[in-house]
């Protein structure tokens, strides 16, 4: 299994309330019953106010690397992400477990 790990920071003057902003997070909210790749799938806000915290994380799983390249280009979470891209920047990590 591979994990896959995605933490989103919102860039300055963004706010979560913005449309554009609750759009996207709905499209991340739906991605895990909608790619068949996605075993595991949870998605949310930061519940925290610290200076190094992220805005948004997205914590999933995938059976191995292929399954991880057909979820990366799955047209449902290329149009997610692509929503994401206007707005905030963010890290990953994959690993195996």
């Amino acid at each position: 299994m591979i994990r896959h790990l995605v933490l989103f920071k919102l860039n300055d003057g963004v706010s979560r309330d913005e449309p554009r902003v609750v759009a996207a997070a709905k499209a991340f909210e739906e991605l895990g019953g909608i790619v068949p790749e996605a075993e595991f799938w949870e998605c949310a806000w930061n519940i925290t106010d610290r200076p190094i915290a992220y805005d948004f994380a997205i914590n999933s799983a995938v059976a191995d690397k292929d399954a991880l390249v057909r979820y990366l280009e799955h047209p449902a979470h290329q149009a997610a992400a692509g929503q994401w891209r206007e707005f905030a920047t963010w890290v990953i990590a994959d690993y195996e477990f």
